[in-house]
């Protein structure tokens, strides 16, 4: 996951992306740490996709999460159909890295969420995150309903707040509605429980990258 070639740090147009295909990658496997079917949206929970970087340590930091009940890594927020990680990572399909969560809102709120999302990486690094380079590492926030818009936008504005007050720049973080997510290969889900010693990726306030 480190990015130490060049890479473009502009998004292409609907008309200049790939092309991509007709088949999704396949995502049957049981998740590696609630063993449920990896597509299955659990009873009595809510959904929400954050991107915050490298998907690796970024799926694990929200797997922890009391109140998570399913995650998953994969790619939004771009134009080309059914993306394979060879596409995403040439900046050529306008998708970012993201997780997937599925999560109880009785036990956990969105908002929590999304401030352990701001707590877990740098949101005003534009296309990056560290050493990672490229438009599928920057930060956003994706919806899936009007009251996590609500959410999203406050929180980007307190934390917006707070960050400049401390001397950094304004937050790149974007946040777009209703993304198509598409699952990653097999060898992504949950990568640092099958590799606890990977590549992490998450640089934020009071984040540990540990296993």
């Amino acid at each position: 996951m480190f990015s130490f070639f060049r890479k473009p740090l502009e998004m292409p147009t609907a008309e200049t992306a790939l092309p991509g295909r007709s088949t999704p990658i396949p995502h049957h496997q049981p998740h590696r740490v609630f063993g449920l079917p990896l597509d299955q949206v659990p009873e009595g929970t809510e959904v929400a996709v954050f991107g915050l970087g490298c998907f690796w340590g970024a799926e694990r930091l929200f797997w922890r999460i009391r109140g998570v009940r399913s995650t998953a890594a994969g790619y939004a927020g771009g134009f080309t159909p059914n993306p394979t990680y060879e596409e995403v990572c040439s900046g050529r399909t306008g998708h970012n890295e993201v997780v997937w969560v599925a999560f109880d809102p009785v036990l956990v709120s969105y908002e929590a969420l999304v401030a352990a999302f701001f707590e877990a990486h740098d949101p005003t690094q534009g296309m990056r995150q560290g050493n990672d380079v490229g438009t599928q590492y920057r930060s956003g926030l994706y919806p899936t309903n009007a009251a996590q818009r609500e959410v999203a936008l406050r929180l980007r504005g307190q934390y917006d707040t707070r960050l400049r007050a401390a001397g950094y720049p304004p937050i790149t973080t974007e946040v777009v509605d209703d993304v198509v997510f598409h699952f990653a290969e097999p060898y992504h889900q949950q990568y640092l429980e099958e590799n606890p010693d990977g590549y992490c990726g998450l640089r934020g306030t009071g984040v540990s990258c540990a296993g």
